[in-house]
């Protein structure tokens, strides 16, 4: 271990809200690693394949009547992918000093401030959440279902294996430096896998939020929404957007990855990896193939979900199957 980073086989994220402060801590969502063993050791995601659980598990959401403050939302800590010491683990070449500005949408980009604007600027947007008296911060984005209401994310941006739901769950579309153009989204109902909430697979951290109304108005009607889809080839070209809020990222601004994925080498998940510098917070954030850059749709197959320890310049997402095609079932209809 270098730096109190994970083995290689191991995915790691930020510590979750009840661990130490600063300390690099496996993920509660993490695949035990090939030598972790006795009780209480994660079940490795490599088993997931030969039985895909298809279990939905649904919370009603609670909420803190004017929690989010200003303050407090400045004050959220970024959840799920890096540390906070992760700028010291990184070679200085391989950390950017701000989102790279470009003029156009790239193919291939690891980590810019996106350039234009289009639905994918509306319809992704900054979540604020509250897990075990803690706050924090997530990516989501608006897809369709019959109430027109509502939003997927990470598993992790919604429950912790250990400490249960969170609270004051709350989606701001097309969130900018601070700004709300399109209004504020509490949660009304959560949706998890049971593969995710019982043993905290990465193969399987996805999760749905069904909103409530702002001003009387639903989210998709607000905003649009992007198309998703279960049964998508493996590989194909995606662009990866999210709110990235650790170092040198400040969470201010939508940022997007873009390139082709490639299967987990560490064969602990059955998810796909994209290069991507983006940092904590931007967990949940969509990554959307058929993309067109210059109207911002696509097809939502993926969400940003966790980095290796020894790799901080992949994402990984899992794969959108059977079994989320079931949890998308689910929500649509609540």
């Amino acid at each position: 271990m270098l730096g109190g980073l994970l083995p290689a086989a191991t995915p790691w994220q930020a510590p979750r809200a009840g661990s130490p402060a600063g300390a690099l801590t496996e993920s509660l969502s993490a695949p035990a690693s090939a030598s972790s063993s006795g009780a209480g050791s994660a079940p490795s995601s490599a088993s997931s394949p030969a039985s895909p659980p298809a279990e939905v598990v649904e919370h009603a959401a609670r909420q803190r009547p004017g929690y989010w403050t200003p303050e407090r939302m400045a004050r959220a800590t970024p959840l799920g992918l890096l540390a906070d010491t992760v700028d010291a683990l990184l070679a200085p070449s391989a950390v950017p000093r701000k989102a790279r500005q470009t003029h156009r949408p790239s193919a291939r980009s690891a980590g810019a401030r996106w350039p234009s604007a289009g639905k994918v600027a509306r319809t992704t947007g900054r979540v604020f959440l509250t897990i075990d008296k803690t706050d924090f911060v997530c990516s989501a984005t608006t897809v369709p279902s019959a109430s027109r209401d509502l939003v997927v994310t990470a598993g992790h941006c919604l429950m912790d294996p250990l400490l249960g739901w969170a609270e004051n769950w709350t989606f701001v579309p097309g969130y900018d430096a601070g700004g709300k153009p399109y209004g504020v989204y509490t949660a009304r109902r959560m949706f998890v896998p049971s593969a995710w909430s019982k043993r905290g697979d990465d193969s399987y951290d996805v999760g749905m939020a069904a909103l409530n109304t702002a001003g009387g108005r639903h989210v998709a009607d607000a905003v649009g929404v992007q198309r998703i889809a279960f049964t998508s080839q493996r590989g194909r070209q995606v662009y990866a957007f999210g709110y990235p809020a650790d170092p040198p990222y400040d969470g201010g601004e939508l940022v997007y990855c873009s390139g082709k994925p490639k299967p987990d080498p560490h064969k602990q998940t059955m998810d796909h990896g994209l290069r991507c510098d983006m940092t904590a917070g931007s967990s949940g954030g969509p990554w959307l193939t058929g993309f067109d850059p210059r109207t911002g749709e696509g097809t939502v197959t993926s969400v940003s979900s966790f980095k290796y320890g020894d790799d901080m310049k992949t994402m990984y997402g899992p794969h959108f199957g059977p079994p989320i095609r079931a949890l998308y079932t689910k929500a649509s209809r609540a």
